[in-house]
């Protein structure tokens, strides 16, 4: 990008997500991208360059007469989601159904993951650590499940500081971005959640030589992104999504 004259310096921007994996499976590993978008950031630089300077307010202002009577009162811990999901991030996954199996692999350690494991979960880890960085990663829970030898669950809730940007919208956005690109996909909103999404993937993935279904599920509450991943080798139904995605935004 070319400097322009007279712009005004900005905070660097973390750059695009690396390409995103959309999950282990025990038969193979499913990709999808995530894409950062800097144009219209560039773009107002450039407007905002070429604009008169704006004259500033007089420094003297009236004095305003402060308000009487006692102020709002605060939200409980149970009404402040801020304040509810500071905890133990774990106690918010869906837990695992009875009679589930151990994951193959069994992602992050005791239920968390790690900035660096997370980004060793897309195709550019390096790229992806510093993209993560840059929007203010906090930390990441995830569970895992297998319901037989072939079907397969991952959750993972993503939480960000959301000091300087919305990450955690724009975590979500990617996910659906690039999930309605995935050939033969088709979506339904999730209730409760704006803009959250769930995807059935009814073409199958067979790089591996073998037939793989996949789902997924992407949406935030407050802070917190939300990840959901389904494999399995016979086509995944709407209801199975979307009943996972249901249950765990309302844990939230």
């Amino acid at each position: 990008m070319s400097e322009v004259a007279g712009a005004p310096e900005s905070v660097p921007d973390p750059g695009p997500p690396a390409v995103r994996r959309s999950g282990r499976t025990t038969l193979l590993i499913a990709a999808a991208a995530v894409l950062g978008v800097v144009a219209g950031t560039c773009t107002g630089y450039v407007i905002q360059a070429g604009r008169r300077p704006t004259p500033l307010p007089p420094l003297s202002q009236p004095v305003l007469a402060q308000a009487k009577g006692k102020g709002p009162e605060p939200l409980s811990a149970a009404q402040d989601r801020r304040v509810r999901t500071d905890g133990d991030l774990r106690a918010f996954l869906l837990k695992r159904p009875s009679g589930a199996q151990d994951p193959l692999f069994e992602p992050g350690h005791d239920g968390w993951m790690s900035l660096a494991e997370y980004a060793e979960t897309f195709k550019k880890p390096a790229n992806e650590f510093k993209y993560e960085i840059g929007a203010e990663f906090r930390r990441a829970a995830v569970t895992a499940w297998r319901l037989d030898d072939t079907y397969s669950v991952e959750i993972r809730l993503v939480q960000y500081r959301q000091e300087e940007r919305l990450a955690a919208a724009d975590s979500a956005e990617n996910g659906r971005y690039w999930a309605e690109r995935e050939a033969g996909s088709r979506s339904w909103a999730i209730p409760g959640t704006g803009d959250g999404r769930a995807y059935v993937h009814t073409r199958p993935d067979t790089e591996s030589g073998v037939s793989v279904y996949s789902a997924e599920a992407h949406a935030r509450r407050g802070d917190i992104a939300m990840e959901i991943w389904i494999y399995d080798t016979k086509p995944i139904s709407k209801e199975k999504v979307m009943d996972l995605a249901k249950r765990q935004v309302g844990r939230l």
